[in-house]
């Protein structure tokens, strides 16, 4: 069986890209990282349920494994595909961008947590 990676969409810059309703297919059994700061999980869009807060100005001293399947989501997708490529480019392996935010999240209709 396929993993989320290997499925997933290779971008130029290194890491996948991967779609809301794909990332909520893999949970649980990955690593989904929220890189928004606080306040904005709590904001109207809410969070992904069961994801890891770890803002932006922080990923870089999260202590993440570089072999490590990580999802990355923002509010518009932006954000975390620019924290993607720069995880790329310093030899982070499984990456991926949840492409749309956590706006395409909502517009999927998925499960939110405010």
């Amino acid at each position: 069986m396929y993993t989320l990676f290997e499925r997933s969409t290779p971008n130029p810059a290194g890491y996948r890209d991967v779609t809301p309703r794909d990332v909520a297919a893999a949970i649980p059994g990955s690593r989904v990282i929220d890189i928004r700061d606080p306040d904005e999980l709590r904001g109207e869009l809410g969070h992904v349920v069961g994801v890891e807060n770890v803002p932006l100005a922080r990923l870089d001293a999260a202590g993440l494994r570089k072999d490590e399947p990580l999802i990355l989501v923002c509010r518009s997708g932006r954000r975390s595909a620019q924290a993607a490529a720069s995880l790329s480019a310093a030899g982070f392996c499984r990456i991926m961008n949840m492409t749309g935010g956590m706006i395409a999240w909502n517009e999927a209709g998925l499960p939110v947590e405010r």
